[in-house]
């Protein structure tokens, strides 16, 4: 692809020039940190491709005693958990702070408390080695996940699916992504964790539901398909759906079918999912569908999906462990400047405006 970006940067402290992009031709190092919500993770990563050394320090068995992550804690955890983390990708690339050619990290959306951990370590980094400084969207780096050890280019369609987020994205050059269409209310990562609680299923729901699907009868119970527009998404009444089925199993002192409800939800979800992004991707005419965020490691979003390969698609997905929150996609989204940040004084925030 002959659009490659480049962005002219200021280091902090001597006010030096650095151009940062694929379309410089000099090796490009980003060290990159990511503490969104409840993983505290750092990367370095080669020219947005190449991944050096990758570390993630995960909060999970700490919200398991919640059921869900706590925002307050979570910051906690990720102030004891910064240095290590930074130390240990240092040490793990066997790389020095003055061969990176710009810190980033993840601005927002997400836990206000969580990203000021990253965001200001990044910030201090970059001061103190006198470094280019790289914000980065959350949501957007999700995509760009995708150029992680693959060849993948511009233009295609991406299916972004995180806990709080899904949407369908234009994807036209490595700078721009245009979101066609979202949900106008819970996420499909929301609903799974929210039904996963109704069937009693332990924390982290959506994975613990995914892997109870397969062993139920997904045609024992038809939940509805929301009625809203052509490119939007809507889980909340699929939700409501659920605990009513539960209810009233449970009203008559029934045995609650949990592996026949979760396969059901499942199918029910995936369908609508893959069915609006097939929509974009026939209107649009694009050959190239991506799979991005978090729930896109679920088995049965990827069966539908990589079944569009037999129609001559072709069809990317992160590796599971770039599909949940890491550095290494932050690093790929600094690389190729998709909606950025340059200034040292730009602040954290939970969403994205509408």
């Amino acid at each position: 692809m002959k659009d490659k970006p480049v962005k002219e940067f200021i280091t902090p402290i001597s006010g030096k020039k650095v151009l940062i992009g694929a379309g410089t031709p000099e090796e490009q190092l980003i060290f990159a940190l990511e503490s969104s919500c409840d993983e505290t993770a750092c990367a370095i990563v080669k020219n947005g491709r190449e991944v050096i050394a990758n570390t993630v320090s995960t909060q999970i068995k700490t919200h398991e005693l919640y059921g869900g992550v706590v925002p307050e804690v979570a910051a906690r955890e990720h102030l004891n958990s910064i240095v290590p983390v930074i130390e240990k990708t240092f040490s793990d690339a066997k790389i020095s702070p003055q061969e990176i050619t710009a810190f980033a990290a993840t601005v927002g959306p997400g836990l206000i408390g969580s990203l000021l951990v990253g965001l200001n370590a990044a910030k201090t980094l970059a001061i103190t080695w006198d470094k280019p400084f790289i914000g980065i969207n959350h949501l957007n780096s999700h995509v760009c996940a995708n150029y992680i050890d693959s060849t993948l280019e511009p233009p295609f369609i991406a299916l972004l699916v995180s806990g709080g987020h899904t949407q369908i994205i234009k994807v036209d050059n490595y700078t721009k992504q245009t979101i066609i269409g979202e949900t106008i209310d819970d996420s499909a990562g929301e609903a799974y964790d929210k039904v996963a609680r109704l069937l009693g299923l332990p924390y982290p729901g959506g994975a613990t539901l995914d892997k109870l699907a397969p062993q139920g009868n997904k045609k024992a119970f038809v939940f509805p398909d929301a009625k809203v527009g052509q490119y939007e998404f809507s889980f909340s009444g699929l939700k409501t759906a659920v605990l009513r089925t539960v209810q009233n199993i449970k009203s008559e002192n029934k045995e609650l079918p949990i592996a026949d409800i979760a396969a059901s939800f499942q199918e029910r979800i995936t369908k609508t999912l893959f069915k609006k992004t097939y929509n974009a991707l026939q209107e649009f005419g694009y050959k190239k569908v991506v799979l991005a965020g978090g729930v896109a490691a679920n088995s049965e979003i990827r069966k539908k999906f990589f079944e569009l390969e037999k129609e001559g698609y072709e069809v990317h997905a992160p590796a599971m462990k770039y599909c949940t929150d890491n550095a290494a996609m932050i690093g790929a989204a600094a690389y190729y400047l998709c909606n950025t940040f340059d200034s040292l004084d730009v602040e954290v925030f939970s969403r994205v405006a509408k």
